[in-house]
């Protein structure tokens, strides 16, 4: 901190005893420095508050916007296109120049002999609609899949193709038999589908699957779970110890079965097991139609099985990766990635988070 400065005869004495000799006119313009410096300061706050406003009220307003105007987007990749740029760019890093000048011109010279022969033929290139499923327990994915798989049934042909690169190991039974019945709908327009498994279909997920005129899947991906599950946790006996008395009024005499919280009783455990019988029952009867080949007792077990017994057992039609059969599919066919997408606004995803750490019935 500068020392207060006092004026003493021939000079200037500091508030720590020292003598400062100076002129009126320095002391004068240290004065006007400091107070422009301070100013400066000031003004340079004021300017960066006012400029951080702005910007927030800037995206604010564009995030409105661009709600209003695209609250939802059918995002579409040309695979073809991605992979060719892929190959480039490693080749380019992996050979000489002259040899990757070279393979450049002969590729465009190819692609160029191609597209003159489509067009003199008067042809359109067959195409390849891909989606992805990747499921949880209430098969939240199924919105997106129902608004792309409509998409697809605008402009597809029976000589296109459809490819779901599916990963759902099942949950809620009605959430899955409708992911089920939007793929029902390729299939009912006579347009070709592929399902293929890398990781996991079981359960619902197989319901999912089964409906592909061809399915296929990795060597170690898990498949099947043809079966259906209840189960309820009891704290019936843990509250009568305490004694809290539990009260449930129902009208229809099956309207609940097993409770949480109530006595069960053998009556309600037979009704429920009844119920989950006569689900399972549909599950075979929805199996067995787009899957006539297999032998649904012996695999309408709840076991689960790996590609290679999976394929012993019908479960599946070959033993392929998506990326493989992209890779072959894309030398005779246009390939197109497919992604539907809602934009939500920060509350409803807020939301959405919230409902994703419980799942209720």
């Amino acid at each position: 901190m500068t020392p207060l400065l006092l004026f003493r005869g021939g000079g200037i004495e500091g508030s720590d005893g020292a003598r400062y000799f100076v002129t009126r006119s320095l002391l004068r313009k240290q004065l006007m420095t400091e107070l422009l410096f301070d100013y400066s300061l000031f003004l340079a706050k004021t300017l960066t508050v006012v400029f951080a406003v702005g910007v927030i009220l800037l995206l604010i307003r564009r995030s409105k916007l661009t709600q209003r105007r695209l609250p939802e987007r059918l995002e579409i990749i040309n695979l073809n296109e991605k992979h060719r740029l892929m190959a480039k760019v490693l080749k380019k890093a992996t050979v000489p120049k002259k040899q990757f000048q070279q393979s450049i011109k002969a590729d465009k010279e190819k692609r160029t002999q191609e597209a003159k022969r489509i067009s003199r033929e008067a042809k359109v290139r067959r195409r390849v609609f891909v989606m992805d499923f990747h499921g949880d327990i209430k098969a939240t994915a199924v919105a997106a899949l129902r608004e792309t798989i409509t998409a697809i049934l605008m402009e597809a042909k029976p000589e296109d193709e459809v490819l779901l690169r599916l990963e759902n190991a099942g949950g809620l039974v009605h959430e899955h038999g409708l992911a089920a019945s939007q793929l029902v709908r390729i299939r009912q327009r006579e347009i070709p589908l592929t399902v293929a498994v890398d990781k996991v279909a079981a359960s619902g997920g197989y319901l999912m699957a089964c409906v592909a005129d061809r399915l296929i899947a990795a060597p170690f991906a898990v498949l099947g779970s043809i079966g259906v599950l209840a189960q309820v946790p009891n704290l019936h006996r843990l509250m009568d110890r305490h004694g809290i008395d539990f009260e449930q009024l129902k009208a229809g005499q099956y309207k609940r079965t097993l409770t949480l919280f109530g006595e069960n009783t053998e009556e309600d455990r037979a009704k429920l097991q009844a119920q989950l019988d006569e689900t399972h029952s549909l599950f075979q009867e929805f199996v067995r139609e787009y899957r006539p080949q297999l032998d649904i007792d012996k695999v309408a077990t709840g076991e689960y099985w790996h590609g290679k017994q999976a394929l012993d057992l019908n479960l599946i039609d070959g033993l392929l990766t998506s990326d493989d059969y992209l890779m072959e599919a894309g030398e005779l066919a246009e390939v197109f990635l497919l992604n539907y997408s809602v934009r939500k606004r920060p509350l409803e995803r807020l939301v959405s988070a919230a409902k994703s750490i419980y799942v209720g019935p």
